[in-house]
């Protein structure tokens, strides 16, 4: 059987160190700068001396630890809280074509709530002048539209 050396030790943590940074580096999101803490950690544990079992229960305490502390910090910055504006309010209502809604001829539009919009169909359906709409969502600044 092979005996573990302090040494083996430090080169072990110092190439965990190494990868779980390379695996962030590479990613878009945060995915494993947790285990780089722990493995630092683990690190140190090993260069005053601790025992493996010691140094394997550090990496994995510092890692929850970093998780639970960052997480939601990391959350707010991932999925950032969305801002609604004064033109979200139409979603859901419902409005009158005033001009054929053709997507492929790039025309239409329909009157929500006293205000004129530019209005595209959902389904790339031509809805007609007239006809009833309830808007779906908005692209830019043109309502994405379906027929009540």
């Amino acid at each position: 059987m092979v005996e573990i050396t302090q040494t083996m030790m430090y080169i072990f943590w110092a190439a965990a160190i190494v990868l779980f940074g390379v695996a962030e580096a590479v990613t878009a999101q945060l995915v494993s700068i947790w285990f780089v803490a722990g493995a630092i950690a683990a690190l140190i544990s090993a260069v005053f001396g601790a025992p493996i079992l010691i140094q394997i229960i550090v990496f994995i305490a510092v890692t929850i630890l970093a998780l639970v502390i960052t997480r939601p910090l990391v959350k707010k910055y991932i999925h950032p809280k969305k801002e609604y504006t004064n033109a979200d309010k139409v979603i859901g209502q419902i409005g009158i074509v005033t001009e054929d809604i053709n997507n492929i001829q790039a025309t239409g539009q329909v009157k929500v709530d006293g205000k004129a919009w530019t209005a595209r169909s959902i389904d790339n359906s031509i809805i007609p002048e007239g006809s009833e709409i309830i808007i779906d969502r908005i692209e830019g600044v043109k309502l994405i539209v379906k027929i009540k």
